[in-house]
């Protein structure tokens, strides 16, 4: 069986992968969702969702950096990674344990390719194909609410110290676009640039992402006394984890226009 992944590779089986090892926390959810539990066999210490998995399933490092020994231990047929998560020099150790599948996510349209070609690779095409009926019923409601809302100027951050936010290109980026968020940074050359304080002063509304950085409250009690802006703390999850937590996105986008 030949597949290809999100990067153009094309992978060969000789059967269906039966154990896996993800190392994309949205991407782990995904696969639970898809009723593949029982066949993940490394996460990350990141994979918080659901959150008694890691409990169960060998933790094999984070995102960034692995244990290449207690991957190999497992004996993955696959190891599911994704471009932006997962470095290229990862990869290619990776790849010396067990076929690579990588996910490249930038817009919704990205998502939903990925979760019916791995719908199609665990043999749950039916799941898959379901789940992303469901995302797209949910987009078109969300679209149509959304086409009355005023567009807003925003930043969106995800650090501090130095502070960074969110450019073009990226998935975050496509969930600000579709909730009428006008990202004040879509036109830098970084994907996730470093900004100054005085630069947020251009923004209608600031976002503080509950990650990476953990913002708090506190933070945005700050921002607002410093800029005298509208300063919101967001659930990060909801803005940069695809796969199925999608089908509860669209619902906690409307709470922000309420």
């Amino acid at each position: 069986m030949e597949v290809t992944d999100q990067m153009g590779r094309t992978l060969s089986f000789t059967k269906i992968p039966e154990r896996i090892v993800s190392l994309v926390p949205s991407q782990t959810e995904l696969l639970v969702y898809l009723g593949l539990e029982k066949n993940l066999v490394g996460i990350t210490k990141f994979c918080v969702h659901p959150d008694y998995l890691r409990e169960k399933v060998e933790i094999v490092g984070g995102t960034k950096q692995v244990h290449l020994d207690k991957i190999a231990a497992q004996k993955p047929d696959v190891i599911i990674c994704n471009k932006e998560e997962n470095s290229q020099e990862m990869v290619e150790a990776l790849q010396k344990i067990a076929p690579v599948w990588i996910s490249d996510i930038v817009t919704l349209e990205d998502n939903n390719e990925m979760i019916t070609a791995l719908g199609k690779l665990f043999s749950v095409s039916k799941k898959a194909t379901t789940l992303v009926s469901a995302i797209k019923k949910e987009e078109a409601k969300f679209s149509e609410f959304i086409m009355e809302k005023k567009p807003q100027k925003v930043a969106y951050l995800i650090w501090k110290k130095p502070y960074m936010t969110v450019g073009n290109n990226t998935f975050i980026n496509s969930m600000l676009t579709l909730n009428n968020f006008d990202n004040i940074f879509k036109n830098t050359t970084s994907r996730y640039p470093e900004i100054k304080l005085q630069e947020l002063e251009a923004a209608d509304l600031i976002l503080l992402s509950s990650e990476p950085f953990p913002f708090k409250n506190e933070h945005v009690e700050k921002l607002k006394n410093a800029l005298h802006k509208e300063v919101r703390l967001v659930d990060g999850e909801y803005f940069s984890w695809y796969g199925s937590r999608l089908l509860e996105a669209f619902s906690y986008f409307k709470k922000q226009h309420a």
